[in-house]
């Protein structure tokens, strides 16, 4: 059927919406599928009365309008609880305490250690930490590589509390640090840098949540190296970092403060992404139900009910 009426966009709107999914895969292209004027001619869409779809349009514009409220609450809930972390992370190296010495990463550190330049394996007996493998301040075990070179194994073999720098990277990357806690036996490759520090003068949490810390990455901006498409901190700029020490019982007293804060600010963003989830499995419920003929006056009610729940929800 050849749609031309401007009274059925709408409609035609919805449609495509909820079958987003089947349209994409007509299309042709690789890499960017293209899905052409012919193609979209051929798909079959159900019209009912002119006047049922104004009914069920104006139902689903009800129901989407209390939705996209509790995605937009969500959605901003969620960003805040992120800055409240890095809020709180980037005072206690911003404003510091009573007693604080100032140092450079070279005066708490016996040496910066880059690591294996050997070729990694798709499959192996040890795995090779890669830059890609630095996350959010911890170690990212999926897409690993692995070694069976025993002499690369012995040399680079990670030990409990070891701190990796991102020496190469793209701008917004590079700097990026995290530790490692035993997960499972691993060695680290070129691109990272292990700093060997003094135990008696820095914690090792400690150590990583300054790194990751806005004071830190602003410093490392100044000191990188660049190129096309990537940037470098090289171990000699990676010593010069400057940073303020406080006695070592009140960093691991700061590094359990940050570590509670951390676990709570992820325990609110999964809530988040779960209420975003369920919330958008809401719209595409009401959507189907459009197209299968169940939003009917019956079930008028109960749609507009659910997304008023979902927004109490979201405040919850």
């Amino acid at each position: 059927m050849t749609i031309r009426s401007e009274k059925y966009q709408d409609w035609i709107n919805f449609f495509i919406h909820v079958n987003r999914e089947t349209i994409y895969h007509l299309g042709s292209g690789a890499t960017f599928p293209n899905v052409s004027g012919s193609m979209l001619a051929k798909l079959e869409i159900p019209i009912p009365p002119e006047s049922e779809q104004k009914r069920i349009v104006a139902i689903m514009d009800e129901a989407f309008e209390g939705i996209d409220r509790a995605i937009a609450n969500t959605e901003k809930n969620l960003a805040n609880s992120r800055e409240l972390f890095e809020s709180y992370l980037n005072a206690i190296f911003t404003h510091k305490g009573d007693g604080w010495v100032e140092k450079t990463l070279g005066d708490v550190c016996e040496k910066v250690e880059y690591g294996s330049s050997a070729k990694s394996l798709v499959e192996g007996e040890i795995p090779v930490l890669r830059m890609g493998n630095i996350q959010n301040g911890a170690i990212d075990w999926s897409n690993l590589v692995y070694s069976i070179d025993k002499e690369e194994i012995n040399k680079y073999l990670l030990k409990y509390n070891d701190v990796l720098f991102n020496r190469t990277n793209s701008d917004e990357h590079v700097g990026k640090t995290a530790i490692y806690k035993g997960e499972m036996p691993a060695i680290f490759a070129g691109y990272l840098i292990r700093i060997h520090r003094k135990e008696e003068l820095i914690d090792a949490d400690f150590l990583n949540f300054y790194l990751n810390s806005y004071t830190a990455r602003e410093y490392g901006k100044s000191v990188m190296s660049r190129s096309v498409n990537q940037a470098n901190i090289n171990g000699t700029k990676l010593k010069s970092y400057p940073i303020s020490l406080p006695s070592l019982s009140i960093q691991k007293q700061i590094v359990e403060n940050l570590i509670f804060l951390r676990t709570e600010t992820q325990r609110l963003e999964t809530l988040y992404r779960r209420k975003l989830a369920a919330l958008n499995e809401l719209k595409q419920s009401i959507l189907q139900k459009a197209f299968t003929g169940e939003l009917t006056a019956d079930t008028a009610n109960q749609t507009t009910k659910a997304a008023q729940e979902a927004q109490e929800v979201n405040a919850a």
